[in-house]
């Protein structure tokens, strides 16, 4: 490597960086377009790969970079974890994996931060004050300003995103929690890291660093705690963003255009796609992030009884098959429980024969399906669902009242009609598939429980609702078993 590095030094000159580093982030850019569409996803994937490796390669012809070994050690630690856990993870558990992934960016920004400023320190290395022969003189206000941003950030989410982590992997409570003078207490915290931050800044004070990042870390954990389950997809895409921002922080502290460009695009975009995720729910962009939705600041007004007579009319696979081949329009509606199974190839061999046998057959996706956008569409393309007979939440729910039958897969908080009828319930407010307004309705789902809200789904014991209880997948074989096994 060092042979190799000193034969191109004459010819990497700064410019050569800078115009490689350009073709690395036109790539990026490339990259999120492509993940735009599921049709266009794997070459968007490609494109930001490719990105990535030219960046990383170019980086380590860097004259700057004089020993490899505190470089390639860990990046053999992260491939021996990294690689298993990339093949081993279900697309169930992808949303928690984005989160904690997102929460090593954050602690890499703040160790950055640190790594960047505290070697700089005089009393440091000098129990006297004074500088010794080859230290580097105190930074500038400027790279100051840009080590407390990127530290605070980073710190935020960090904290915040093992939270949302283990909230979305069952080691914490899912459900918000609150306490009285909770926003008070988050505001406090926050003027407090902002005010060690500036002193930090103009003072270069390593105690003020360390109190403004353990400020920030616990900013990061009170933001979140009063996020219920059900919002965690918005919190998750908002750390996203963070991440993305921390990151073009430590890019301007390391003066690295590479970093400060792929910050820019994660953050921005990681913002969009959050501000088009609270559209979706009916969610407010600005409480999302100062950490305020999702909890109420009175718990108890969320406590409701139920509503409904508990009436639960039970179907037999075979009595689905025949309304279903029976019918002029067919809608299913996949969720989590469909992706849990694995039954999306179940589902698609269902639609064919349905289309076969003249019945128009369509899939509904709900932005935050599965607890990630994008979720289901991914999965409906991995089984060679064709794009046109997927459909968006806009598109279809205008439908549902002309619609023969609608088969509900797995999903819950999605299709429950008290986001539309009922003030006092948690999800009022959040749009969703008008899957109720459809002229029968069968909903697939294991059991009788609430979905990730934690609240009960009204649908379930509507009169033109009737439950099949079982494993998606195995339901969805024998509903295609029977399919095949009837004629028109």
């Amino acid at each position: 490597m060092a042979e190799l590095k000193t034969f191109l030094s004459p010819y990497l000159t700064g410019d050569v960086f800078a115009l490689v580093y350009l073709v690395a982030g036109i790539l990026f850019i490339l990259g999120l377009k492509g993940l735009a569409h599921p049709s266009s996803a794997r070459r968007g994937n490609n494109f930001a790969m490719l990105g990535m490796f030219i960046a990383i390669m170019v980086t380590l012809f860097h004259p700057q970079i004089t020993d490899y070994m505190w470089i390639f050690v860990p990046m053999a630690l992260g491939a021996l974890v990294g690689v298993p856990i990339a093949l081993k993870i279900n697309m169930t558990a992808m949303p928690q994996l984005v989160a904690i992934l997102h929460s090593f960016v954050g602690l890499a920004a703040v160790l950055v931060a640190a790594g960047m400023f505290l070697p700089f320190q005089p009393q440091l290395i000098n129990p006297e004050g004074v500088v010794s022969e080859g230290v580097l003189p105190q930074l500038s206000t400027a790279t100051m300003i840009e080590i407390f941003m990127g530290a605070w950030i980073g710190a935020i989410t960090f904290t915040g995103s093992v939270v949302a982590f283990a909230k979305l992997n069952g080691n914490f409570r899912s459900a918000p929690i609150t306490f009285k003078g909770q926003h008070l207490l988050n505001l406090a915290i926050f003027v407090a890291m902002i005010y060690f931050g500036v002193y930090f800044a103009m003072y270069q004070s390593v105690e003020a660093f360390v109190v403004m990042c353990a400020l920030a870390f616990l900013l990061g954990f009170t933001l979140i705690i009063p996020i219920g389950g059900a919002d965690m997809p918005v919190i998750v895409s908002m750390l996203n963003s963070y991440s993305g921002w921390a990151a073009a922080a430590t890019g301007f502290t390391l003066n690295n255009m590479q970093l400060i460009i792929a910050g820019a695009l994660i953050g921005s975009s990681g913002a969009i796609l959050s501000y088009i995720m609270c559209k979706a729910m009916n969610r407010s962009f600005i409480s999302v992030v100062l950490g305020g939705f999702g909890a109420d600041d009175d718990p108890a007004a969320s406590e409701r009884a139920s509503a409904v007579e508990k009436g639960v009319k039970a179907a037999a696979v075979e009595d689905a098959g025949y309304m279903l081949e029976n019918a002029e329009s067919v809608v299913i509606v996949p969720g989590y429980g469909m992706a849990v199974a694995q039954a999306q190839h179940a589902l698609k061999e269902v639609s064919e024969i349905l289309e076969e046998k003249g019945v128009k057959t369509r899939f509904a996706i709900h932005p935050v399906a599965g607890r990630m956008p994008g979720h289901m569409n991914v999965l409906l393309a991995e089984a060679d669902v064709p794009y046109d007979r997927v459909e968006e939440m806009d598109e279809i729910n205008s439908d549902f009242s002309q619609t023969d039958v609608v088969l509900v897969v797995g999903a819950n908080d999605v299709v429950n009609p008290d986001a539309k009828e009922d003030p006092s319930s948690p999800l009022y407010g959040m749009p969703i598939l008008d899957a109720y307004k459809a002229k029968m309705v069968y909903v697939v789902k294991r059991s009788m429980s609430s979905g990730y809200a934690g609240v009960e789904n009204t649908l379930f014991y509507m009169d033109n609702t009737y439950m099949i209880f079982g494993d998606a997948k195995e339901i969805a074989e024998n509903l295609s078993s029977s399919l095949k096994g009837t004629a028109h």
